[in-house]
């Protein structure tokens, strides 16, 4: 067996990037299929992983690169692309991907999913290289197709290679901005420093040899320790669970540590908490042979395993191999299982598929500062819909579900309530839609106690336009500054109760508010015209003490100002400390 001769095993290789900058596409080349072109959108179906062994790997580089010497037993890729799949596997806390490729379209640059991407990566603070993707549209492109980059570039023309070089470097400085410093990876004189960035055409099959030359150069010279070959203690990841009729319960895994037997005895996290099971099965694919049985894999090794019992197996969740007791296994299970999210009394609620998901989001949700006040794995239900619909505060009567469906009475509960829900499966636009409803409520809830608010006004009774005297006084009024609205208690320039608007017509239509300039038919209750107010005389809406300091620290228009300030007047000859 290669790990046992040199005792390192296959490093775990993820991909990551934006949508439509060809990630599925570049795996695609790796595993040489067509899983893109087969599958709608371009989207991967089907979660597995795929073993480019040493022979393979060797044929491949060193037909480029003759003098690299390859001490790895072979590179395993993760087939699920995306910064979700990858926050969704955990080998032991941290990130299972030893290295990553993130994909850029060297024409679009960084987009947001990019950017997501780079965030997870230094938050698992997992190693990484650039794949500069779609050089084929770069103009004056020569065609070649199945090559490296090295010999592509080779027999391109000057205006191609500085038009290259202009797109490179506009991502070099764009990852700089993120704390990247990144250059070709064939410019680069120490890897430690610098990221490196490979030029490709996953659409023409151009610069995997490359891709491959340096994952092995890096992963042999940096990541030694992270890949020795153990089987002192047996782990992997749940990437996707499957239930498969009469066979039965079936586990796609990644084995990332030590040697896996059928018959062996293993913990993983249940719907129901940490249990036991055995493996029936273990199947792999082969790449002449199909998809076949062994007896025993050893790591690293995408695999799937049938198990005994019929288990709500949590997908994501780490399978521990048991030798005696499973307390251990099932208190580190227990740990595992717990989401490592701040949360504060107030924010919005969030859902998840997977717990990775769920840290994913809550993550992006920190960094755009709205906080969470609930985090929980599963479909959003009805149970949800109550818990947030009886929040007091109307900010937080919002859900956030990624990657989650809507239980039928979770539905029905939505269609009584007030409650905002929001699902999808790309993160950053449910951040965007999130923000903007956040925002949108914010400014409605502003307007509406603004409105709710007595505003500093005044206006006077125009002597050419009394109807009615008393019960209720109806009048013509001139607005003179700020906005009088129904339900205004009103003053007198010596602060006698000037009665409360009733109502306000502007023609054959009821008005709530009538603005500054307007004039608009008004009645007024509780007063009589000519003993308590008179026409042509100021009257004012009167403001509470509290708005009145209130206002006093915020930016008015002069007309409210200087309003505010004769209402003052008109107080503190009563009180001369009033509004301070």
């Amino acid at each position: 067996m290669e790990t046992a001769k040199n005792n390192l095993r296959e490093p775990i290789v993820c991909v990551l990037g934006h949508v439509d900058h060809g990630k599925t596409t570049l795996l695609d080349d790796i595993r040489g299929t067509t899983v893109a072109k087969k599958e709608s959108g371009g989207i991967t179906q089907k979660i597995g992983a795929t073993d480019i062994n040493k022979n393979l790997l060797e044929k491949i580089v060193k037909n480029t690169f003759r003098n690299v010497s390859i001490k790895i037993p072979g590179l395993l890729f993760i087939d699920t692309p995306g910064h979700v799949a990858f926050s969704n596997m955990r080998a032991r806390g941290g990130a299972l991907a030893d290295i990553a490729i993130l994909v850029i379209d060297i024409n679009e640059g960084l987009m947001p999913q990019t950017i997501e991407s780079i965030d997870i990566l230094k938050k698992f603070k997992t190693p990484f290289i650039i794949a500069a993707n779609k050089i084929d549209l770069i103009p004056y492109f020569i065609s070649a197709k199945n090559k490296s980059f090295y010999e592509v570039f080779k027999i391109q023309r000057p205006e191609y290679r500085e038009e290259l070089d202009k797109r490179i470097y506009n991502i070099i400085n764009q990852l700089y901005v993120h704390g990247i410093s990144s250059d070709r990876y064939d410019r680069i004189s120490d890897f430690t420093k610098t990221f490196a960035i490979v030029p490709v055409s996953a659409k023409l099959n151009i610069g995997i040899a490359d891709i491959l030359m340096v994952l092995t150069g890096l992963a042999q010279k940096f990541l030694e320790n992270e890949i020795k070959f153990s089987d002192e203690s047996t782990r992997g990841t749940v990437i996707e669970v499957k239930k498969e009729g009469s066979l039965g319960t079936t586990l796609d895994t990644i084995l990332y540590q030590g040697i896996l037997a059928r018959g062996d005895t293993i913990a993983l996290n249940t719907a129901n908490g940490p249990q036991t099971t055995k493996v029936k099965a273990i199947l792999v694919n082969s790449s002449n042979k199909g998809i076949m049985e062994k007896d025993k894999v050893s790591a690293a090794a995408g695999i799937r395993i049938l198990i005994t019992d019929k288990l709500d197996v949590t997908p994501g969740t780490s399978i521990i191999k048991i030798l005696d007791n499973p307390e251990q296994a099932f208190e580190e299970l227990t740990r595992e299982s717990k989401p490592n999210i701040n949360v504060s009394e107030n924010g919005v609620t969030i859902k998840a598929e997977a717990l990775g998901s769920l840290e994913a989001i809550a993550y992006e949700l920190d960094q755009n500062n709205i906080k969470i006040r609930e985090a929980s794995i599963g479909d959003i239900t009805k149970k949800d819909i109550i818990n947030v619909s009886t929040l007091n505060d109307p900010l937080e009567r919002i859900i956030i579900g990624f990657n989650v469906g809507i239980s039928p009475d979770g539905r029905e509960a939505m269609e009584s309530s007030d409650i905002k829900v929001i699902t999808g499966d790309v993160i950053y636009s449910l951040i965007e839609e999130a923000s903007k409803w956040l925002s949108d409520k914010k400014h409605e809830l502003e307007e509406e106690k603004k409105n709710a608010r007595p505003v500093p006004s005044k206006f006077i009774i125009m002597p050419d336009y009394i109807f009615r005297a008393a019960k209720p006084v109806i009048v013509g009024i001139r607005v003179l500054s700020g906005r009088v609205k129904v339900g205004d208690k009103l003053i007198t320039e010596n602060n006698k109760y000037a009665g409360t608007i009733k109502s306000l017509r502007d023609g054959d239509v009821n008005r709530q508010f009538a603005d500054a300039g307007m004039e608009v038919s008004c009645a007024i209750d509780g007063v009589i015209l000519n003993r308590h107010i008179f026409p042509d005389r100021p009257i004012y809406v009167d403001i509470p003490e509290s708005v009145a300091k209130e206002l006093k620290n915020q930016e008015l228009s002069d007309d409210i100002k200087e309003t505010l300030d004769e209402i003052i007047k008109i107080k503190r000859r009563e009180n001369q400390f009033w509004g301070f």
